[in-house]
């Protein structure tokens, strides 16, 4: 077949820049892991400036540096993506879009080689030590272009329509499913994967100075980041061996660990789902044929996705021949540079498969992600009988900075290799009845000489002794010194001992209750004991001059710490606090100074009185679930009041005994391990949760029986260019004839931060009911329509829109008017707003929120819809979250 190229758009440029400016908040590292590995620099930077008093010196070390531009011979056209070396190093680089490269690396190299599938290659002699700029072109072995068509003047209009290269990456997307492994009945692999963080643009003063001086074994001078040698600090690095298993029918995927070996010196970011977490951040699991890429925490369409050609430009830049047939080469780019879209370059096979034999992305440097300087990815297929490609490699790197192109930076690279493919070789059926994910039990690895034998690759000599190096580090005590401060800031738990002094975030807080809330809090850790933890706190308010308190006591039978994965307790606690009514009052680590300050008044309050005890458990399928026995005690404060509907006489306190039992569900969940909570790593599978309380009257002074019954589920949805969308459908049943404080209190919020999960123009207590149901709807465009705004497209913003309802009611036996024993509904007298029974209209709002700003605050417009003769109401409101994000 031959091919007629005609070079629409010889102008495709790539700059791996993200433009911004940035100011970092201490507070809010805990919010975002990528965040709080660059927070490790900020923090040495502070200790190391305190200390030093070395002046900056001078590294006269040889420098070769060779620039240049690369082009065909044949045709004239620029070469991207030509592999540049020195000679008889590991230092390298490849050519940008436009053919221009540049590599330089400390030492005296003579030669330079460059070379590339499908070209000759091509070896220069320079002058070591020196600054060098050649012009390179370079031959096809067998080059089928025919014909080369380039325009001047005024560049033709980009049309998908008589375009050779759309037709050609049509037909690569009509041939996905045969060319996808899932197209075998069976199939198995092994995969070696190792993943490497490192922070890099240090600087000289801190790196020269007599505080890090101690450290400087740690630096890795090796290291290539974007074709420049750069000197690094690792933190992290990981290796694991898997073994793949795939059944098609019924559909069953196995994984088995086999070994893993992991060491970094960032233990103070309190997450014990690290490896995880970076798994998702550099694409676990690439599939260049599926729709849409999830990496670096979103959605990119894929250049062969179904509807690829209504977002991609794409451009056939050569042909080529091998031993095993013609491959033609396509570049591709975003038609929209703010869009999450790939630019780069694929080599697609012309033998009736149209198979991707390898694939190159990149992205623009104008892309809606913050703090992002590059992104590359490489994946290299290899052919096996039958013609079909599989995927041999893959590598994915990128560096992100606070400062577009300079400062402090991380750089993180996730490898993986591909072997020992077997096609329809199944194993014996009762094997697919297994776990999907499983581990040995032997699999941690620590010895060197089994790395040795059993991995695909071999490491540098840099990542061969960081195994050790961290480990000398580890047992210096100003590392250790280092490491507390910086686990107390990011953490929020100050470790004393066998004690966690926390946490710090809610060391002050305010309200109109208490005024000014002081509160000093701990818990134990496994060094005291492995099966006995205790956690508690003691806060005072200066206006309410009431002390509370809390006590909590567990007894682990897995020898696991109850703020950890995975949970099996006994606990028996005690609490004295004010809450308000229908949520508790609890101050939000990372933004309490929102959580603070509140719209309009706020009068209703409890001091409650809670005595539990509970068991909890959670299980590998994530399936968890938390029994207790609670006895709970409330007494109103402010202007709320507990009035009988009999007499009007004042009921001091109402207390009621239950039973109480959650569960939880949540499939194929991973999540961050934070020093409080777990932090979902959201997907797009569901999650799922029940609550169920039963009331026993006469038992331990309980007064009332009833039942209450609250159930919701969660997903999210992708909708790949357009975003993705949050839905969680929730409904609540009370049975029994109990008196308000034990209706249904949907959660109100009137501070003046953003709750994805509240009704953020509803009042406090303003509605009570014994049978609800609502829905909650978010949806996150991505900066998708912003980003096509000039001027506006430059800021990077992000369009939220969000809209909640809840329908339920009152039945007659709950209703304090039609129903006699019961306490009346608060009134809207004074300072106070009223409580009134949900009705038969349903309570909507719905709002507009742009996200982004400065790349870290988000602000929505809410409007509330109806329910607008309440008093203290306001149609409109403002709402703040502070949500530092990629």
């Amino acid at each position: 077949m031959n091919l007629l190229l005609t070079f629409c758009n010889p102008d495709i440029k790539i700059t791996l820049l993200i433009q911004g400016k940035f100011r970092f908040y201490k507070f809010f590292i805990a919010n975002k892991l990528s965040a709080a590995c660059l927070a490790i620099l900020l923090l040495f930077s502070i200790h190391a400036a305190a200390q030093q008093t070395d002046s900056l010196k001078t590294n006269k070390a040889a420098v070769t540096t060779v620039t240049g531009h690369i082009v065909d011979d044949g045709s004239g056209l620029p070469l991207a993506y030509i592999s540049i070396t020195f000679n008889g190093s590991n230092f390298g680089t490849t050519s940008d879009k436009d053919g221009n490269f540049r590599l330089s690396a400390g030492g005296l190299f003579s030669r330079v080689t460059f070379s590339y599938v499908g070209y000759t290659s091509l070896t220069r002699t320079i002058k070591p030590g020196q600054a060098i700029q050649l012009q390179v072109r370079m031959r096809s072995k067998q080059t089928q272009l025919k014909e080369v068509s380039v325009t001047s003047g005024k560049k033709a209009r980009y049309r998908n329509k008589g375009n050779p290269a759309v037709e050609l990456i049509q037909q690569v997307i009509d041939h996905k499913d045969e060319n996808r492994m899932e197209a075998a009945d069976y199939y198995q692999y092994n995969q070696y994967e190792r993943i490497g963080m490192s922070l890099f643009h240090l600087s000289p003063k801190i790196v020269n100075g007599k505080f890090f001086g101690k450290y400087k074994f740690m630096l890795d001078s090796s290291q290539v980041i974007d074709g420049r040698k750069e000197t690094s600090l690792p933190v992290y690095f990981s290796e694991k061996l898997y073994q793949h298993y795939y059944r098609k029918e019924p559909a069953k995927f196995i994984s088995i660990l086999q070994a893993q070996k992991e060491t970094n010196i960032i233990k103070f970011v309190d997450t014990a789902g690290l490896d995880t977490y970076l798994n998702r951040f550099y694409g676990n699991d690439i599939d260049i044929y599926a729709n849409n890429i999830f990496i670096v925490t979103n959605q990119f369409l894929s250049p062969i996705s179904n509807h690829s050609p209504d977002f991609y430009k794409f451009f056939i830049t050569d042909t080529i021949q091998t031993d095993k047939g013609k491959l033609v080469g396509i570049s591709f780019t975003p038609r929209n540079k703010g869009d999450l879209l790939f630019e780069g370059r694929l080599l697609v096979s012309l033998d009736g498969h149209y198979a991707v034999q390898s694939c190159e992305l990149d992205v623009n440097k104008q892309i809606n992600i913050n703090f992002m300087r590059s992104l590359k990815v490489k994946l290299d297929f290899k052919q096996f009988p039958g013609g079909r490609y599989y995927l041999q490699k893959s590598d994915v790197a990128a560096d992100f900075g606070i400062l577009k192109n300079k400062g402090l930076a991380v750089y993180g690279q996730r490898t993986v290799f591909y072997d020992n493919y077997k096609l329809n070789q199944p194993q014996p059926a009762e094997f697919y009845e297994g776990k999907s994910t499983q581990t040995m039990a032997d699999a941690n690895k620590p010895d060197t000489a089994y790395w040795a034998q059993h991995r695909s690759d071999t490491l540098n000599s840099q990542q061969k002794q960081l195994y050790a190096r961290i480990n000398r580090l580890e047992s210096m005590p100003s590392y250790k010194r280092f490491t507390w401060i910086a686990a107390t800031l990011t953490g929020g738990f100050a470790t004393v001992g066998p004690v966690q002094i926390g946490p710090i975030g809610s060391i002050f807080a305010y309200d109109n209750q208490e005024g000014a809330r002081f509160q000093l809090g701990g818990r134990t850790t496994p060094a005291l004991s492995k099966t006995v933890f205790f956690d508690g706190y003691t806060a005072y308010g200066t206006k309410d001059k009431t002390a509370k308190y809390e006590l909590n006591t567990y007894l682990s039978l897995n020898k696991t710490a109850p703020y950890r994965y995975a949970n099996n307790y006994f606990k028996i606690g005690y609490r004295y606090d004010v809450d308000l009514p229908g949520q508790s009052f609890a101050v939000s680590n990372q933004q309490a100074a929102l959580t603070s300050f509140h719209t309009g008044t706020t009068n209703y309050w409890l001091y409650n009185r809670t005595f539990t005890l509970a068991y909890v458990r959670d299980f590998d399928n994530h399936f968890s679930y938390n029994l207790a026995l609670r006895n709970w005690n409330q007494r109103p404060a402010g202007t709320l009041q507990f009035q009988s509907n009999t007499d009007n006489s004042l009921i001091p306190s109402l207390t009621t005994t239950e039973v109480a039992l959650g569960m939880r569900y949540a499939p194929h969940e991973q999540f961050i391990q934070g020093t409080i909570f777990r932090h979902t790593i959201y997907s797009k599978y569901p999650i799922f949760n029940l609550q169920i309380n039963h009331g026993f009257a006469g038992l331990l002074n309980g007064a009332y029986s009833y039942n209450n019954i609250s159930a919701n589920i969660f997903k999210r949805f992708y909708m790949s260019q357009l975003g993705f969308t949050d839905i969680t459908l929730l409904g609540n049943l009370v049975t029994g004839k109990v008196p308000f404080p034990l209706l249904n209190m949907p959660p109100a919020n009137q501070s003046l931060k953003y709750d994805p999960d509240g009704y953020n123009n509803m009042n406090y207590l303003e509605f009570v009911s014994d049978h609800s149901a609502g829905i909650n709807i978010t949806h996150s465009f991505n900066g998708f329509i912003l980003n096509k705004i000039p001027l506006i497209e430059h800021l990077k913003w992000r369009e939220f829109l969000s809209f909640k309802a809840i329908y339920g009611g009152l039945r007659a036996e709950n209703n304090p008017l039609l129903s006699a024993n019961l306490y009346n509904l608060p009134p809207a007298l004074g300072n106070a707003n009223g409580t009134y029974a949900l009705g038969s209209t349903p309570y909507i709002e719905a709002g507009v929120g742009i996200g982004n700003i400065f790349k870290l605050l988000r602000v929505d417009v809410i409007k509330r819809f109806n329910y607008l003769d309440h008093p203290g109401v306001n149609q409109y409101g403002i709402k703040f979250s502070i949500t530092p994000d990629l």
